[in-house]
């Protein structure tokens, strides 16, 4: 069964597309006549989550004003305006809301293009509780729009996720499935959660899903104009 709860993070700063993200939040900007935020929205709901959790920070009234009208998935709002708390602080302080259920994260500076099926539904299918803590969508290197890095990730013949240097085959695309356990007993309130992910990879339980259709990464104001390029070449 998938999750039926996602964690979306749009509290960010968006530095890398100023000065568009010095009026506009990074989440609201346009890609093919689509906000960010609602492209991924779409897909969380498309895979059958009922509760997005949206946080808030950077210019927050918005994005607030954007989805209060938004009824799938149902969006509950985590204000982080006095103090942003990164994405592993930003989970800890709504796991009340999530429970003991593994749940969806979600970033808002990427998504697909085409995919045959809902790459979400795909990761939720892949899920092994017993051998997973997190699971992470992943996406080609290579072929993917926007990727100005040399990669994240290697896997294993088992699907189990491999950091090493170099040049990597896949990248991260901003979408995991993760237990709320791995959050006991951090006292922490602001803190990345890059490494409790890279914990679980150390622990062999951390393990990736290649995801299916065009990744396209937004993460720079260059980066809209070959997205809608890459989108019109496909005929969206």
């Amino acid at each position: 069964m998938a999750p039926k709860t996602a964690m979306v993070f749009a509290a960010g700063l968006g530095t890398r597309m100023r000065p568009l993200t010095d009026t506009t939040p990074k989440p609201l900007v346009s890609v093919a006549g689509r906000a960010l935020i609602d492209r991924a929205l779409d897909d969380v709901a498309a895979a059958g989550v009922e509760t997005a959790i949206v946080n808030l920070h950077h210019l927050a009234d918005q994005i607030e004003n954007h989805l209060v009208a938004r009824r799938e998935p149902r969006i509950v709002f985590s204000d982080e305006r006095a103090l942003l708390l990164d994405q592993g602080g930003g989970i800890k302080k709504v796991l009340p809301l999530i429970g003991d259920s593994p749940f969806f994260i979600c970033n808002t500076d990427a998504f697909w293009f085409g995919p045959p099926q809902s790459n979400l539904v795909s990761l939720a299918q892949a899920w092994d509780p017993e051998e997973m803590d997190a699971a992470l969508l992943l996406a080609p290197t290579h072929g993917s729009v926007g990727v100005d890095w040399e990669g994240d990730f290697d896997l294993s013949p088992e699907g189990r996720v491999i950091r090493r240097a170099g040049p990597k085959p896949y990248v991260y695309s901003g979408v995991g499935l993760i237990k709320p356990q791995l959050f006991a007993g951090e006292t922490r309130d602001v803190f990345k959660l890059a490494p409790i992910l890279f914990s679980a990879a150390e622990k062999g339980r951390l393990f990736g899903v290649v995801s299916s259709g065009l990744w396209l990464h937004v993460g720079t104001i260059a980066a809209i104009g070959e997205a809608e390029k890459a989108i019109r070449a496909r005929g969206g």
